[in-house]
Parts: C-alpha cells; sequence; structure tokens
C-alpha cells in the first residue's frame, strides 16, 4: 500500500476495483480542516478521466505496469496476436 504522499504522475493505483493511471495531482492544504490531495485519474479499461479527492495519508493499492513495444501481426478467432519487437515473442491477447 502507498499513502497519497508517494503518489506521481504516470504511477498506476487500484481505486473501487478498477485501475488508474494518475495523470496530475495537487496536495492542498487549506486554511481550515485537513490537508487532502486532488488528483485526475485515467481509467485504463475505458479512458474516461475521473477528479478524485483523497484525505491526505490514505493509503491506495499500488498496481505494477510494464510499457513493451509490440506490433500487431493477425486476428485469432476472439484473440488479437502480438509481437514482442525486443525478443520476438508472441503473446495472445482476448
Amino acid at each position: 500500500m502507498i499513502s497519497t504522499n508517494q503518489f506521481k504522475n504516470g504511477s498506476h493505483i487500484e481505486v473501487d476495483g478498477q485501475v488508474f493511471r494518475i495523470i496530475e495531482f495537487q496536495h492542498v492544504k487549506p486554511g481550515k480542516g485537513p490537508a487532502f490531495v486532488r488528483t485526475r485519474l485515467k481509467s485504463l479499461s475505458s479512458g474516461s478521466v475521473l477528479d478524485k479527492t483523497f484525505r491526505a495519508g490514505e493509503k491506495v493499492r499500488p498496481i505494477h505496469t510494464e510499457t513493451r513495444k509490440m506490433q500487431y501481426l493477425y486476428q485469432a478467432g476472439d484473440e488479437a496476436v502480438l509481437m514482442d519487437l525486443g525478443d520476438y515473442e508472441q503473446i495472445h491477447l482476448p
């Protein structure tokens, strides 16, 4: 689990069972009341952008993601076949 003070742009987190990428965040310390973190999150599944506010120090689950350069090869039934350009490994994605 990571705290809101460990947020970084481009990090991936899980919120309410969905995976989001942090587009931007801002720590806010109002004159009255507790501090909070205002974020803009992009859903990896739907691509929609969500504005969400977290309490300062709130814990969320980090998600490890990996970016690789791939080339689309062909459609095999209900799956797309991609090839990793680094090691030429073929991957089937639903």
